[in-house]
């Protein structure tokens, strides 16, 4: 049978705390709070990390590392995003582009936009022109309104690989 495009879709959210680092696409972003989550609570990353699971029907990022799992304590989202990435090209296939949007109040994160493509890219072993990031506040409504926390959407294309 042959292989088709994939397209995949990815959503995550996370709330705020207080003593946390804040981290969205691979970088540290000044902030009085950070995520609350099991890892980095890189919401941006899980997104992409779930879209990238589900193009290729294998399920969710909790399934592959569980938060009951204490090796996934703190760790760093880019190194999730690292293991899923080989699973792309294990199936045989390759990444045509991501698109992903940030849910937040604050802070503002457009000067930190090129910064995330720019990892994301270079984890995803595609040009920076195959990464969108864009930002969109709630209008004060919702808990992304209220300031309690961020929400991140992705959605992404695969390709096989010629043979």
């Amino acid at each position: 049978m042959k292989k088709r495009i994939r397209v995949g879709f990815g959503f995550d959210v996370h709330e705020f705390a207080e003593n946390r680092k804040l981290v969205l696409g691979g970088i540290e972003i000044p902030h009085h709070k950070g995520l609350l989550g099991h890892s980095d609570a890189d919401a941006l990353l899980h997104a992409v990390c779930d879209a990238i699971l589900g193009a290729l029907s294998l399920g969710d990022i909790g399934k592959h590392f569980p938060n009951t799992d204490e090796r996934f304590k703190d760790i760093e989202s880019t190194l999730l995003l690292k293991n899923v990435c080989e699973l792309i090209s294990a199936k045989g296939y390759e990444i045509g582009n991501l698109d992903v949007m940030l849910l937040l109040e604050i802070p503002k994160i457009a000067p930190y936009i090129e910064a995330m493509r720019k990892v994301i890219s270079e984890i995803l072993k595609v040009g920076i022109e195959d990464v969108s990031i864009k930002a969109t506040t709630m209008e004060t409504l919702g808990f992304v309104g209220r300031e309690e926390g961020i929400a991140a959407m992705a959605t992404v294309l695969l390709y096989p690989v010629e043979e």
